[in-house]
């Protein structure tokens, strides 16, 4: 009797103890929660370059004409355009003036250049660099010379609507002002614009 009373003992500690297992889970594969991991979308490192644009230019110009006719100063001016971003390219138009006052060595005096641009460019984001080319009427005291230049340039954005930037124009004028002197010309200039 004492082996059925151990026995049955036994065998409801086991049950027990099995009941307690069953109660503490179940034997299927338990589920784990994938976390999806948070996706970062980089900042934009650039405004669009889509608008209108006006400004003020300050430079440098050196006047190379037939014989001695050369000399070289300080040129000021404004100027107003627009771009169209296209998303990596970038193409615009602007009506550029400059007071030049060059002095050519008392042959001439070269008084202001009017320009007519057509642009293209490459967006870094922040910053556009640009090829440049159109056409340039030259007021002389001799007289008065449409021409051509080309040129590139560099566009950067201080804030969405502010830019800084500069520009080297190649130009040349041929028998200006009918009298038989030509010249080819360079600037330099250094530009801020307001964007709108």
């Amino acid at each position: 009797m004492t082996y059925l009373r151990n026995f049955t003992a036994l065998a409801g500690f086991a049950m027990a103890m099995t009941g307690t297992a069953a109660i503490a889970g179940n034997l299927s594969d338990p589920v784990v929660e994938t976390v999806e991991a948070p996706v970062f979308v980089p900042a934009p490192v650039g405004a669009d370059w889509t608008g209108g644009y006006a400004g003020l230019n300050l430079g440098y110009g050196d006047v190379d004409g037939t014989g001695a006719a050369d000399g070289d100063d300080t040129t000021y001016g404004l100027h107003v355009g627009y771009d169209y971003d296209f998303g990596t390219w970038v193409l615009g138009g602007e009506l550029e003036y400059d007071e030049i006052d060059i002095d050519l060595a008392g042959a001439a005096n070269a008084d202001s250049v009017t320009r007519l641009k057509l642009r293209g460019g490459y967006d870094l984001g922040r910053t556009l660099i640009y090829a440049t080319a159109g056409a340039a009427r030259l007021q002389t005291s001799i007289g008065d010379d449409t021409g051509e230049f080309i040129g590139v340039g560099v566009a950067y954005q201080v804030s969405d609507r502010f830019t800084v930037g500069g520009e080297l124009l190649e130009h040349r004028f041929d028998d200006i002002g009918g009298t038989g002197v030509d010249a080819d010309a360079t600037t330099f200039n250094v530009r801020g614009s307001f964007r709108f």
